[in-house]
């Protein structure tokens, strides 16, 4: 799917720090988005933009991790933090998913469509669409960003296990 190794290397641990940064960003450009209007007009298509490259990044890092978890031998932690790593998809997806809806309706061309049209929708629908998309918004920005963090915890955990085990005081 796509690539596993850079000059020998896996490539997951660099793919992991890009994903670690690009979520929370996303999150924190959707959030501006739905609550300040002001932010909402300087950040434009740059919100769904970095979600999309979130989205993009995110099954590829699962793809390059599993490729390193067969090839190192069994650990149950690697095995939590894989299946932590496999549901990351979909907060991903919701966060570029309401993050181009949010902009979509809000871009001056959709807007002057909806007045050609005729305005068919009521102010009263439109506070309800807008008031469940920011419900929503808030809940997958801050449901990805608890997400990573728990996907970094158990990745962290299942790397230097061993290692932090081994140079405690107590092994010495």
């Amino acid at each position: 799917m796509g690539p596993t190794t850079f000059n020998g290397l896996p490539i997951h641990p660099l793919l992991v720090h890009f994903v670690a940064v690009l979520v929370p960003i996303s999150a924190l450009l959707l959030l501006l988005s739905v609550c300040w209007p002001a932010a909402r007009r300087r950040i434009g298509v740059f919100s769904p933009v970095v979600a999309l490259i979130t989205l993009v990044l995110v099954p590829l890092t699962t793809h390059a991790g599993e490729w390193l978890e067969h090839r190192t031998a069994p650990d149950p932690l690697v095995r939590i933090h894989a299946e932590l790593g496999d549901q990351l998809i979909y907060w991903s997806a919701g966060v570029f998913l309401v993050a181009l809806g949010w902009w979509a309706i809000h871009h001056p061309r959709f807007q002057a469509w909806r007045a050609a049209r005729g305005g068919s929708t009521s102010r009263t629908t439109s506070r309800v669409v807008a008031t469940g998309l920011s419900v929503v918004a808030v809940v997958l920005a801050v449901g990805s960003t608890v997400q990573v963090y728990r996907i970094g915890e158990s990745g962290a955990a299942a790397v230097w296990s061993d290692t932090t085990a081994a140079d405690s005081p107590a092994a010495q």
